[in-house]
């Protein structure tokens, strides 16, 4: 519970001056001015993350093998694809990528702007809100297909001057072997990925992304859970990065409209999650006991 208090102290400390910042940032009527306060707020994001790691280093002993960061550039755009087995997966991911990229962005929903104090956060650091509408609202409203990618990509605009990285979980969920029983998934380690998220950010970003970062999470040692790691148990992770292009084909298609275009994103996606699935065996037979 210490571990715990200390965090929740050090997130209070960084998160009032960027809501204090997101204010200012609102009254600020010059797109230039904004872009200056959102990089101090960045800066912020960043100082917040580096001292929870910190904290958990001073009560984990972790080993940390991170693999693949030559060539990463910390004023590029990525796309950021990443398996997901706990929410210690968020924690490496900021840790191992830190001042390595831009701070790391999710795609949140619209409607979570209004969410109480944390929708002035996720906007004040430029989280990218997308909105999107159900298939059976568009079978009632056809005259608004397409609406809510050109609104997705409006809101995206603003990344063509401030380097950005955009992460998804593309799994929705954290592994199990329930899960994957459920799912009747094909492969040993993960859960079928989804495509919808990858392709929306590559349709509203897809010409900004230097790379596309194909990052694989195992703990050798077990899963850590949340718990394990504030109680100090967070032993051993591995973080592999693999970065791939953005084809030219990825930024010609209409992945919402056209079929085949979906089948190839599909077939694609298939072959990555085919390869990380075969990566994380590899990596888990390098630390099997002999």
């Amino acid at each position: 519970m210490l571990t715990l208090s200390v965090i929740t102290i050090n997130t209070c400390i960084w998160s009032t001056p960027i809501i204090l910042f997101a204010f200012v940032k609102i009254l600020l009527p010059l797109a230039a001015s904004r872009r200056i306060l959102s990089r101090w707020i960045m800066m912020m994001g960043e100082n917040w993350v580096s001292c929870n790691a910190f904290i958990l280093s001073a009560v984990n002993r972790t080993e940390w093998d991170v693999r693949g960061l030559d060539g990463l550039n910390r004023k590029g755009w990525y796309l950021v694809m990443v398996n997901h087995q706990t929410w210690v997966d968020i924690v490496v991911m900021q840790t191992a990528l830190s001042r390595r990229i831009p701070f790391l962005k999710f795609f949140i929903k619209k409607e979570l702007i209004w969410f109480p104090i944390l929708g002035v956060i996720w906007w004040a650091m430029d989280m990218p809100f997308m909105q999107r509408h159900s298939k059976s609202y568009l079978q009632k409203h056809p005259e608004e297909r397409g609406k809510d990618l050109e609104a997705t990509k409006k809101a995206c605009e603003k990344f063509r001057g401030t380097p950005t990285s955009v992460i998804n979980f593309l799994e929705g969920t954290r592994f199990s072997e329930e899960k994957r029983a459920k799912r009747n998934s094909a492969f040993q380690h993960l859960l079928p990925p989804r495509a919808g998220g990858v392709a929306l950010a590559i349709a509203s970003m897809g010409s900004m992304f230097d790379a596309i970062l194909d990052v694989t999470i195992v703990y050798p040692k077990g899963v850590t859970e949340f718990w394990d790691m504030l109680s100090g148990d967070f032993r051993h992770v591995v973080v592999d990065i693999r970065q791939r292009p953005v084809e030219a084909w990825m930024l010609a298609g209409d992945y919402a409209n056209d079929r085949d275009f979906r089948r190839r994103f599909h077939q694609w996606l298939t072959r990555v999650w085919e390869e990380k699935d075969e990566r994380i065996e590899v990596i888990r037979a390098e630390f099997a006991p002999t």
